[in-house]
């Protein structure tokens, strides 16, 4: 949610700092910061706001070779300039910056303050500061050290010293950092897109773990000081796709590229001859996996509507009883976890809080457990059992397009898998992967012939409620349509399957409201027909998503955006495009930050 960057090196760190911050503000902020750090002293500058203001501050001839950056989404105190990262201890020689949450934080700051320490902010993190402050004798990494063991909760901290102006001293729990490694230079981050136009090689620190960094040196500990070795791997990423090539925001350009991410997540798992699905992922678990009574889908967002649709998947191809929870709400009921339950966790960063402590729950109830990922080498990666990458290339708009399609066809494929394993013919699973295969081509379509959507965003953008009514697969489109709305455009938008509207909904349905209408080809189009005259009889505005010659429903709907014909549970990967686009639309007529809509960040990383 919030964003680290770091540097000690040969080079002046501020303007690497400087263009690490930019490259994170995609994961929302509302403040930023940078601490310079120099022999006997430590410089820092920071304010509430963008990063534009913080620049307006700052020296930027200073060169100073080692120093970290934040950009703060506020949890404990407001997003002032006194609460904004770095905190700096009593001294003012240590400089702390940190995402996450301290949980003791209180207790905490009681008894620094009955041990004589003043704060200056409200915020957790200062707690740290004062705590390493008290600590330090000399040695940063032990002060850190002694610290982080009187503090529970979670986090991702980097640390400077006055002290000792060539070390950065990190730790993480519960809270992603990866280390860069370069010639005489080290980097840290939160998320790799802040480092990548500097190197490739990285390192991800685990939980429990630390690192003592310097230009020529790293040293990787766990917080009881053994030594950890870790590989040095290379991120798949490109520092071209984490631009905007062109394009006037990351959403429209990654609802562009669906064509080509779903290619490449598709790209090696299927076999049309033989009417298979290879997932190299889930070999070693294949066995158990097909055994299993029942699976559990957990997730959050729209990986939680990608999951609702592979809830369909399982039970219709693999006849596998299928549940979708929200993670937010699985570990803090009583879930019935028995003997051949399956948990499977979904998630575009792999760092969701929330998803990350439902499966937590999940394998400490003894659950063999999956991830259907798309950042390689994120917390969720590293505690599955196994699990299957999406490879669908870097996501920045926070608004998930392409994770989500991303998600729906693992989900897919693993459902493919399994039902092949148990009951489907090969007749049946080629056919069902052929159509699969088939989808990046139908897509393209969609994105050339966008003008409709536009039409559709101008003449219901200044409608303050919309409806998106589906039924069986397109039900959780709708759920994700709506969704996409209300978070770039902040307008109010339900989603809801069409048979609920008369058990409540309809009574919100005025003169000319706008209600989407997924009405594709299939088993539920007769019932979705009636659903529509139920709407246009109260005024309501059919805005319809219908199945390419289908000419029925332009006599119903004011608007219809076609979507080419495939297999019924395939329909959301081509029925979410237009309401994607609609949503974007919507948002850049009515100025709002569509990359960074107000509240939200691209990855929730607390509770």
């Amino acid at each position: 949610m919030c964003g680290i960057i770091g540097y000690v090196g040969r080079r002046p760190a501020l303007p690497i700092l400087m263009e690490g911050l930019r490259r994170l503000e995609y994961r929302g902020y509302d403040s930023a910061g940078i601490a310079l750090a120099d022999s006997g002293a430590v410089s820092v500058t920071k304010s509430a706001g963008r990063i534009s203001v913080l620049e307006q501050q700052l020296d930027l001839e200073v060169a100073h070779t080692a120093g970290v950056g934040h950009t703060r989404w506020a949890t404990h105190g407001a997003p002032t300039d006194i609460n904004a990262h770095p905190h700096l201890d009593g001294s003012g020689r240590i400089a702390v910056i940190h995402n996450g949450i301290i949980e003791n934080d209180r207790a905490l700051r009681t008894y620094l303050e009955r041990q004589g320490v003043q704060f200056t902010s409200e915020t957790d993190t200062e707690v740290i500061a004062q705590l390493i402050g008290q600590f330090y004798d000399g040695n940063l990494e032990q002060a850190v050290r002694q610290a982080l063991h009187e503090v529970t909760g979670t986090y991702g901290i980097a640390v400077i010293c006055a002290d000792e102006p060539d070390v950065i001293v990190a730790a993480r729990q519960g809270s992603p950092l990866i280390i860069g490694v370069g010639q005489n230079e080290h980097l840290l981050a939160s998320d790799a897109a802040a480092i990548l136009a500097h190197t490739s090689q990285v390192i991800y620190l685990g939980d429990g773990e630390m690192a003592r960094m310097t230009p020529d040196d790293l040293r990787l500990t766990t917080l009881d000081a053994i030594p950890v070795a870790k590989d040095v791997e290379e991120i798949e990423w490109s520092l071209e796709q984490i631009e905007l090539a062109g394009y006037e925001h990351f959403m429209l350009k990654e609802i562009c590229e669906q064509p080509s991410s779903l290619e490449n997540c598709l790209r090696g798992r299927i076999d049309l001859r033989e009417g298979t699905v290879h997932l190299g992922g889930l070999v070693d678990c294949s066995r158990e996996l097909v055994r299993a009574r029942r699976i559990i889908m957990t997730a959050c967002g729209t990986a939680w509507h990608a999951a609702l649709v592979g809830e369909y998947l399982f039970e219709d191809l693999a006849r596998i009883p299928t549940e979708t929870d929200y993670a937010s709400e699985f570990r803090y009921r009583n879930p019935i976890i028995d003997d051949g339950t399956v948990v499977l966790a979904v998630s575009q960063s792999g760092e969701t809080a929330d998803t990350i402590a439902a499966l937590t729950e999940a394998k400490r109830r003894g659950a063999m457990t999956l991830g259907v990922v798309n950042v390689v080498g994120s917390t969720l990666t590293r505690e599955t059992d196994a699990g299957v990458y999406l490879h669908v290339g870097p996501e920045i708009g926070v608004a998930s397009t392409k994770a989500f399609t991303g998600q729906v066809s693992v989900l897919a494929l693993i459902a493919c898998y399994l039902g092949r394993r148990k009951h489907m013919s090969p007749a049946a699973a080629t056919q069902f992967i052929a159509a699969l295969s088939q989808i990046p081509e139908q897509m393209s379509p969609l994105l050339e012939h966008v003008d409709h959507a536009k039409a559709v965003a101008q003449r219901y953008s200044g409608r303050d409620n919309w409806l998106y009514l589906g039924r069986g697969y397109n039900y959780p489109v709708a759920l994700e349509g709506a969704l996409k709305l209300k978070e770039i455009s902040y307008i109010h938008a339900e989603g809801l399957p069409a048979a609920e509207m008369k058990h409540g909904p309809i009574a919100l349905i005025t003169e000319g409201m706008p209600v989407v209408v997924i009405a594709t080809a299939g088993s539920q189009y007769d019932k979705m027909m009636s659903n529509i005259s139920e709407v246009r009889s109260r005024g309501g505005s059919i805005i319809a998503i219908a199945t390419d010659g289908d000419r029925e429903i332009a006599k119903l709907a004011e608007h219809v955006l076609y979507v080419p014909d495939t297999l019924e549970p395939l329909q959301p990967l081509l029925t979410v495009i237009p309401l994607q686009l609609i949503a974007y639309h919507a948002a850049v007529l009515r100025g709002c930050n569509v990359d960074k809509p107000r509240n939200l960040a691209k990855s929730v990383t607390v509770e």
